[in-house]
């Protein structure tokens, strides 16, 4: 009876202490990103575009953003958010042009900062970065989209305050 617990009992522990974890590495090496269901990026109208074609910064952020749709996998997506990273630095210290001097064109800056320190965050632990790139896309247009309003805007303020 002694010799029967004992097996079992060497049965029971054998079984329970293996792990399969060569199959949890395997899993996060084959991440592969698509970007065909990605949203475009919005158009910024002809008087927007002749301002920002002076802003070299600006220029700089739209061309790391444009790689952003050639990525493939983890790897060219962590590459391209730190390029990223790098330009919204450069942006931020940069003169921006007076017309686009504003808050309200900064406060969308500062919200697609945060949705590409979220991806950036979400591929350094090993998340879906879905989700936050479609987030940050989103924040990236409503920059761009910003800038059309701040240039079709003829309201003079003067007026309305009685300057």
């Amino acid at each position: 009876m002694r010799k029967v617990l004992f097996f079992g009992a060497c049965v029971f522990l054998f079984n329970c202490c293996r792990e399969d974890r060569v199959k949890v590495v395997s899993e996060d090496l084959t991440y592969e990103i698509s970007t065909e269901k990605w949203p475009k990026k919005s158009k910024i109208n002809a008087r927007a575009m002749l301002i920002l074609k002076d802003w070299s910064e600006f220029g700089d952020m739209e061309t790391s953003f444009d790689a952003l749709y050639t990525v493939v996998n983890r790897d060219d997506l962590n590459f391209v958010i730190e390029n990223m990273i790098e330009n919204q630095k450069l942006i931020e210290d940069s003169d921006y042009p007076e017309i686009f001097d504003k808050p309200q064109i900064k406060s969308r800056q500062k919200v697609f900062k945060t949705y590409f320190l979220k991806t950036k965050g979400n591929l350094e632990y090993r998340l879906d970065p879905e989700e936050p790139v479609l987030e940050m896309i989103e924040a990236y247009n409503a920059l761009r989209n910003q800038f059309n309003i701040v240039v079709n805007d003829t309201l003079d303020i003067k007026l309305i305050l009685g300057e």
